[in-house]
């Protein structure tokens, strides 16, 4: 067969081709029709990919501190992909930086539901929601944290903490006495531990607890009017006198080391010395019912070893009056006042 004759037959043959792909007559053995579902897979992979690249972009405006940008970024991504835990993971941390903590929450929660091996978003779950005041809600997340690193301080006090604003006081022992183990050179679980022995009325356990926390930080004034309160507690009240006297010179305007120092001081019959404390209380807090209603008692003790003195009596119900203009709720103070009045 001549050139001439090849030429001339596949000039014949492109315009019959042409026809048969016009018409669909032709079939390519390596073409494929896709099923619904492997489209469906494909938009679904498309869309990941296109949420990964908006989280990408994300991370660059956070990183230039433009929050706002980036939870945008954040919101498009995990719409795309309702599974992305680290787009949901990040959006907690920025909202947490916004201080914007209920929307934190509720991103750690949704990440660490997508993932629940991970700690950072269990253990920040618990940090702001404790900052909510969502205790039940913290306990869970901070117990969750624990499990995955049994050795972090951190989460086992905050399930302690946790657990005690809960009022549950034997799960709040267990996890602050873990937290003490795990590093007995912190000073929170033990603090913290001093104030369930408190609430347990163990006073003893309790003072131990302090001194401890003292030992480990200092005297710190916190620590000090917690401790003189459990000498309060175990009628110690020399002893509470003499700290709460170290805390006024650190910090003269302690109004409840104040409150404090006249209660021991009571106790001790330094009924004009209480009367000093109590009125260094009131001008610090002018709001505080117990203030006011301890200065009326120590008036009215005064008043009965001053021969029922009416004079003192007056400064009394005139304390308790006020006592109870900000807290009418207080049964026995309506009685003394009957009583007295």
């Amino acid at each position: 067969m001549t050139g001439f004759q090849n030429v001339r037959r596949l000039v014949l043959f492109v315009p019959i081709l042409a026809g048969f792909l016009a018409s669909g007559c032709v079939f390519w053995p390596w073409t494929e029709t896709l099923s619904k579902d492997e489209l469906a897979a494909q938009e679904l992979q498309r869309q990941r990919q296109q949420a990964v690249s908006l989280y990408v972009d994300a991370m660059m405006l956070n990183d230039i501190e433009n929050y706002a940008a980036a939870l945008d970024k954040l919101e498009q991504a995990t719409q795309l992909h309702k599974e992305f835990a680290l787009a949901f993971s990040m959006k907690g941390d920025l909202y947490q930086a916004l201080q914007q903590y209920e929307q934190s929450a509720d991103a750690y929660e949704q990440a660490a539901t997508l993932d629940p091996w991970s700690f950072k978003d269990f253990f920040n779950l618990g940090k702001v929601s404790e900052i909510l005041k969502q205790y039940a809600r913290a306990a869970h997340a901070f117990v969750a944290a624990a499990k995955l690193k049994p050795e972090h301080y951190e989460a086992h006090v905050g399930a302690a903490r946790s657990f005690f604003e809960l009022n549950d006081l034997g799960q709040a022992q267990e996890y602050a006495q873990k937290a003490k183990t795990i590093d007995p050179d912190q000073p929170d679980a033990e603090f913290l531990l001093g104030n369930i022995y408190i609430e347990q009325k163990d006073n003893l356990q309790a003072i131990n607890a302090y001194r401890r926390v003292l030992e480990l930080q200092g005297n710190q004034p916190d620590v000090m009017v917690s401790l003189a309160r459990a000498y309060l507690r175990a009628e110690r009240f020399s002893s509470a006198i003499e700290l709460l006297t170290d805390v006024l010179e650190r910090e003269p305007e302690n109004g409840v080391a104040y409150q404090y120092l006249g209660f021991a001081q009571l106790k001790l019959k330094q009924t004009e010395e209480a009367i000093e404390s109590y009125k260094q209380a009131v001008r610090l807090s002018h709001d505080d019912w117990m203030a006011h209603k301890s200065l009326g008692v120590a008036y009215m003790l005064w008043a009965i070893q001053n021969n029922n003195d009416e004079r003192i009596k007056a400064l009394a119900i005139e304390q308790w009056n006020i006592s109870l203009q900000i807290n009418p709720d207080q049964p026995q103070l309506h009685e003394l006042m009957a009583k007295y009045n």
